[in-house]
């Protein structure tokens, strides 16, 4: 089985890609989705982030605002909060791959492909691209959040140009070309290999 992986920088139009994916029968795993279950509710990860970072949970979970704080401002806690969660995902994603054993080819989107070297697990890359101010302007209205704090997070990711480089395709997502078609494409291009 082909398996795909899709990133793209915050804001750049990720799960608007996966979900035409989805739409055209592709099974998706969203790693950032899973990680934030994980986060919230396997025993080993809490024991290890309580450790790690003290009392950062309530009984709703764990306070994603403090811990937003902590790791986008500090690489060493964004090192060890990964070192504790990664793993976890694709453990994850491996049992989530053998119950979608029928499908054509799957797709894992994930914000750090990359960044976390789960892309060396994968058989082709898609980069979801979308230029920084339209990005910027996308985050702050979704999440009403502020410029710097978006600043922020794109900080802690890695440059466009670095994800074009690597990525075996890039859709571009600024909005002066359709999605849809781009998608296709891409589709129709794994499919011939496939085959």
């Amino acid at each position: 089985m082909i398996k795909v992986g899709l990133t793209g920088g915050i804001g750049s139009g990720k799960t608007l890609v996966s979900e035409i994916f989805f739409r055209l029968g592709i099974p998706v795993f969203n790693a950032d989705f899973e990680a934030k279950a994980i986060l919230d509710t396997d025993k080993e990860v809490i024991q290890q982030i309580t450790n790690n970072f003290g009392a950062i949970y309530t009984e709703n979970g764990i306070d994603r605002e403090k811990l937003a704080l902590i790791i986008f401002n500090d690489q060493v806690a964004l090192k060890t909060i990964n070192s504790i969660i990664h793993p976890k995902v694709r453990e994850y994603f491996h049992s989530w791959i053998a119950k979608h054993a029928n499908a054509k080819y799957v797709i894992e989107e994930a914000a750090i492909l990359f960044e976390s070297n789960a892309y060396k697990e994968l058989d082709i890359t898609i980069n979801v691209h979308a230029d920084e101010l339209v990005r910027i302007n996308r985050v702050i209205k979704r999440d009403k959040t502020t410029d710097e704090s978006v600043k922020s997070r794109m900080n802690n990711q890695w440059s466009d140009k670095k994800r074009i480089e690597l990525a075996d395709f890039t859709i571009y997502n600024s909005g002066d070309k359709m999605v849809l078609p781009q998608v296709l494409e891409i589709h129709n291009q794994i499919l011939k290999r496939i085959k």
